[in-house]
């Protein structure tokens, strides 16, 4: 795999990423309505009988962001949807699928985890219930268990947990390094991820290795230098840990700098623990997100909605370090981008499920359920700066879920109730 160039600053750029045949993505990419039959060879199937169908296109519907279509079917040709729109007006296809009535969205987008890792947090966990405050110095108990463990161990459980979130009805997710924090374990955490998704990013700069905790600058240069140029190859995104007991603002500002000189595009981890730089340099930098965003000034506010920086809150975070929420009506209120993820990680938000983080994020964030699902789908794929996933518009890739449920309200109404009946990934049936 060679380093990818720096992203555009629009979201709705074409995405660059080999994952399918790119003129195909290409001609589709501004398409409002593709034939399903342009390909002799591909089957096409509709799935009809759809209560509520979420295609996240304004243009479709009612203009409401959710682009909500009622009675509805969609038609999928390969490993793309090529129509939408009434079940009474789907063109004839070569394979039929009954919804039974139930609600369709998209495949929801997991912007943040950190899945390649070892070991267990638990102690951890239990002493933060008991009353001990959340710290970053954690990190360092993960990192020893992964430095410790073979390849195979490492993506065993990677595949375990993305087969955990794919039956919750995740389909695309991107990934993290940062539980190994030498040269060689980041690069190998890189590889591995790489095997699994396209969204991989660098995360050295987590924390500063246990080797380096009395020379940070000495930390900040492997991560600009020897580790950057190792770990490049296999990644996408670069990440930074821009928090009191990780870096401050001039490290990472340096570590992001190295990495958009060697193709990689920056997220930065911001504002979670307390007020800091970690927002205003995400919007400096372009990043794609600023994630968590849980403590933020009116200027911080401010720039994010005046800039491409989506602000990724990750409730699952609060709701294992029993924090304070983010504040996602005042972001939405002032126009900001937001995406919604889980943080999937050992020590500070162990879950894979995105409805869990739509239910929390519609009780304690004031977010509406529409808002949260928007969020955690195309809010998703704009922190990622991809059009092909979280929405069901002709041209985006066939990733959907049918909920055991008329309505995607249920994610919220139902919460910890097991909705998805069947999920749908490039066009197949995977879960």
């Amino acid at each position: 795999m060679t380093p990818r160039r720096p992203l555009p600053r629009s979201a709705s750029a074409p995405d660059p990423h080999p994952t399918a045949d790119q003129a195909s993505k290409d001609a589709m990419s501004n398409a409002t309505t593709v034939s399903p039959a342009h390909s002799a060879s591909t089957a096409s199937t509709l799935i009809t009988n759809i209560a509520a169908l979420v295609t996240n296109d304004p243009s479709l519907s009612d203009s409401s962001p959710l682009g909500l279509i009622q009675d509805a079917a969609v038609v999928i040709e390969g490993d793309r949807v090529v129509w939408t729109g009434e079940s009474s007006k789907a063109p004839a296809t070569d394979n039929r699928v009954d919804a039974g009535g139930r609600a369709v969205i998209p495949g929801f987008v997991d912007s943040h985890s950190h899945l390649v890792f070892a070991g267990d947090r638990t102690e951890e966990f239990n002493a933060r219930m008991s009353g001990h405050p959340y710290t970053a110095g954690g990190i360092r108990t993960t990192v020893a268990a992964t430095r410790a463990a073979t390849d195979a161990e490492l993506e065993a459980n990677l595949t375990r947990h993305l087969a955990e979130a794919l039956r919750q009805g995740t389909t695309t997710f991107e990934t993290k390094s940062g539980y190994g924090l030498t040269v060689e374990d980041e690069a190998r955490a890189l590889r591995l991820a790489a095997r699994h998704t396209d969204e991989v990013t660098y995360l050295g700069a987590h924390v500063v290795s246990p080797e380096h905790a009395d020379d940070p600058a000495a930390y900040v240069a492997l991560v600009t230098g020897e580790m950057l140029d190792a770990c490049a190859p296999h990644a996408r995104w670069i990440d930074v840990f821009c928090e009191k007991g990780a870096f401050d603002g001039d490290q990472a500002r340096a570590i992001l700098t190295a990495g958009k000189a060697r193709g990689l595009h920056p997220r930065v981890h911001a504002n979670q623990l307390t007020y800091g730089p970690g927002v205003q340099l995400a919007v400096e930098l372009d990043a794609a997100s600023a994630d968590h965003c849980t403590h933020l000034t009116d200027a911080d506010v401010d720039a994010l909605a005046a800039g491409d920086t989506v602000a990724t809150l990750l409730p699952g975070a609060e709701f294992s370090t029993r924090a304070a929420w983010p504040d996602a009506r005042r972001l939405l209120d002032a126009g900001v981008t937001v995406a919604l993820s889980t943080d999937c990680n050992p020590g500070s938000s162990f879950t894979s499920s995105v409805p869990f983080c739509i239910a929390l994020a519609v009780r304690d964030m004031r977010m509406t359920p529409d808002e949260a699902l928007w969020s955690a789908t195309a809010g998703g794929a704009a922190a990622l700066r991809r059009t092909d996933v979280g929405r069901l518009t002709p041209g985006a890739y066939a990733d959907l879920v049918l909920l055991d449920a008329p309505s995607h309200v249920h994610l919220a109404y139902r919460p910890g109730v097991p909705l998805a009946s069947q999920v749908w990934r490039r066009g197949a049936r995977v879960a």
